[in-house]
C-alpha cells in the first residue's frame, strides 16, 4: 500500500495520516508504524480488556473539549476495561514514541487533554468506588469517577469529601491533575490537598502506588502536575463528616472594596464552611453588582445556623438578602438546573475562552476593577464572573502555584461565545493574555484550567521554585516525553 502525505484515509480500522502511519487493524490485531516510507513494520497490539477505536465519531469527539477552541485529532482512542489496559498501551506508545493524553469528562477549555496523531485514553471507564477505609476517613476510587458519584456514595454513610468544585460532573483524575478549588478551600485546601494515595501509570508504563511516604517525588509531581509525569488511574480520597442540611446565603453589595473585605474577614474567621462570590452587570452593562455567597453547615457538623451570629458585622445590603435551607447534596449540585437549561438552549456547546487567575490579596481590588471595567455583557455571554478568597496556609501541594500573599483570591471570567465567531474568540484570548501579564507583574499566577496562551518560558515562570523538581520527575518518569503535550510545558 502506498501513502500520499497529504491524504487521510481509513481502511478496515487502519488510520493513515500524512507521512506517518499509525493505526489499528482489528483483523490482525496489529498496529502499523511507519515513517515517510521508512517502514518499521507492524507491531502487535497488546491484548486488551477494553477497546481501542479509530472510528470517525470517536476521533472527532476526542479532538474537541468544553472550550471548543483547540482541535487536535488523535489516531486512536482507548476505552480501558482495566488499569492493565492503560499500562499496556502506555508501554506500547512509549516504545513507539506516540504521545498520550488522558481524558476524563472532556471539560478542559484549551486543548489540554488533546493529542495530535497520538492516543487519547478515556478514563471514564475507570469508575470503581471502593469500600470505605478501615477508619472510615478515606475511600479509594477510579480516576474516571465523577465527583457527584463520590458524593452520592459517601453521604449515606454521613461522610463527604471536604472540597468540591462548583460543577460536580468532573472526573477525580481530571481535577487532581489541576488542583480542584472551591468554596471550601479556605477551610480544607484544594482537592489535591486531600489525597492520601495515588495509583498512577508513568510515562514509561510503570504501574505505581505513591503517597507522601512512598515514592513522594512522584506523588508530588502528579498532584496538580498537569499530567506531565503519569496518568492517574486511581486515588484514595480523604473524607470528613457531612452535614444533613446547610443554610445558603446570597448577600448583595454595591461596592467592590467592601465586598472583598467582607469575604476576607469571613475566611480568616472561619465563620462559614463555604465562601464564594459573583459579579454581574447592572442595567447599564457595568459589572458593579457583587453577591457574596456563603454557606453554613448544620448538624451533625455544626450547630443549627443562627442568622444573627453568622451575619454580624457584615456590610451587605440587608434588604436584598436571600437565605435558604437545603439538603447537603442539593447544595453541592445546585448548578444542575442551570447546566440543564444551558444544554437545552444550545449554549453549552459555545466556545469557552475562560480566564482563571489567582491574585495577590493586596492587588485583588485593582486587578479585578481593571478587568471588570474592560468586560462587557456581550463578551461574557451566558457565563459568570467569580471572585473569592482562599487561605494560602491551607494549600500544601507544591505544584499548585499561588501568590505569596496569605489570602489570595481566585478571579475567574467564565466566558461563553459562539464557537464560529473566531475573531471574537481570538480577541478574548488576547484579553486573557493581557490580564495574565498584569497579574504576573503583581505576583499572581494563573489557575491552569482556562485559556491563556502560554509559552515554555511562561511555564517555567509559573512553576517557579517547583520547576526543577517537576523537570527532574519528568526525566525520571516520562523519559521519552510522551505524556500530555497539549499543555505545552516541555
Amino acid at each position: 500500500m502506498s501513502h500520499t502525505p497529504s491524504r487521510r484515509t481509513v481502511l478496515r480500522g487502519l488510520t493513515v495520516t500524512g507521512a506517518a502511519v499509525v493505526g489499528f487493524d482489528p483483523a490482525t490485531r496489529s498496529w502499523a508504524v511507519t515513517g515517510g516510507g521508512s517502514g518499521r513494520g507492524l507491531a502487535g497490539i497488546p491484548r486488551l480488556d477494553g477497546t481501542l477505536v479509530t472510528d470517525e465519531s470517536s476521533l472527532a469527539e476526542a479532538s474537541d473539549d468544553f472550550g471548543h477552541i483547540v482541535h487536535r485529532r488523535p489516531l486512536a482512542v482507548l476505552r480501558p476495561g482495566s488499569v492493565r489496559d492503560v499500562v499496556a498501551m502506555v508501554r506500547f506508545c512509549n516504545q513507539h514514541r506516540l504521545q498520550v493524553a488522558p481524558r476524563g469528562q472532556g471539560h478542559a477549555t484549551f486543548g489540554q487533554a488533546q493529542v495530535k496523531d497520538g492516543l487519547v485514553i478515556e478514563t471514564a471507564t475507570l469508575a470503581d468506588i471502593g469500600p470505605l477505609g478501615p477508619d472510615r476517613t478515606t475511600v479509594a476510587v477510579g480516576a474516571g469517577v465523577r465527583w457527584s458519584e463520590v458524593a452520592k456514595a459517601a453521604i449515606p454513610h454521613g461522610l463527604t469529601p471536604p472540597v468540591f468544585t462548583d460543577y460536580l460532573e468532573l472526573s477525580v483524575g481530571g481535577t487532581l491533575s489541576v488542583g480542584g478549588l472551591g468554596g471550601q478551600t479556605h477551610r480544607h485546601g484544594a482537592q489535591v490537598d486531600n489525597v492520601t494515595e495515588l495509583q498512577v501509570v508513568t510515562g514509561a508504563g510503570e504501574l505505581v502506588r505513591c503517597s507522601p511516604s512512598r515514592r513522594p517525588d512522584l506523588f508530588h509531581a502528579v498532584l496538580a502536575g498537569l499530567g506531565q509525569c503519569a496518568v492517574i488511574v486511581g486515588a484514595t480520597l480523604r473524607l470528613v463528616p457531612a452535614p444533613e442540611t446547610v443554610r445558603h446565603y446570597l448577600l448583595p453589595y454595591d461596592d467592590l472594596e467592601t465586598f472583598l473585605e467582607d469575604q476576607r474577614t469571613l475566611v480568616q474567621e472561619g465563620r462559614f464552611d463555604y465562601v464564594e462570590g459573583q459579579v454581574s452587570a447592572d442595567s447599564d452593562g457595568a459589572f458593579s453588582i457583587y453577591t457574596l455567597e456563603a454557606v453554613a453547615y448544620g448538624p451533625p457538623v455544626g450547630p443549627t445556623p443562627d442568622d444573627t451570629l453568622l451575619l454580624r458585622g457584615m456590610r451587605h445590603d440587608p434588604s436584598g438578602v436571600q437565605a435558604s435551607d437545603l439538603a447537603y447534596y442539593d447544595f453541592l449540585d445546585r448548578l444542575a438546573p442551570a447546566v440543564a437549561a444551558l444544554k437545552e438552549a444550545g449554549l453549552w456547546t459555545y466556545a469557552h475562552p475562560w480566564l482563571n487567575l489567582l491574585l495577590p490579596g493586596e492587588s485583588t481590588r485593582a486587578l479585578t476593577a481593571e478587568a471588570l471595567d474592560a468586560l462587557t455583557p456581550a463578551d461574557l455571554g451566558p457565563g459568570v464572573v467569580l471572585v473569592y478568597p482562599i487561605l494560602r496556609a491551607r494549600l500544601t501541594t507544591p505544584l499548585l502555584r499561588t501568590p505569596a500573599d496569605t489570602v489570595p483570591y481566585l478571579f475567574a471570567v467564565l466566558r461563553a461565545t459562539p464557537p464560529d465567531d473566531t475573531a471574537t474568540v481570538d480577541r478574548l484570548l488576547a484579553a486573557n493574555r493581557s490580564a495574565y501579564e498584569a497579574t504576573a507583574a503583581a505576583g499572581g499566577t494563573q489557575y491552569p484550567v482556562g485559556s491563556i496562551p502560554f509559552t515554555h518560558a511562561d511555564w517555567r515562570t509559573h512553576f517557579g521554585s517547583a520547576w526543577p523538581g517537576l523537570e527532574a520527575a519528568k526525566r525520571t518518569y516520562d523519559p521519552r516525553g510522551i505524556l500530555v503535550p497539549g499543555q505545552g510545558i516541555f
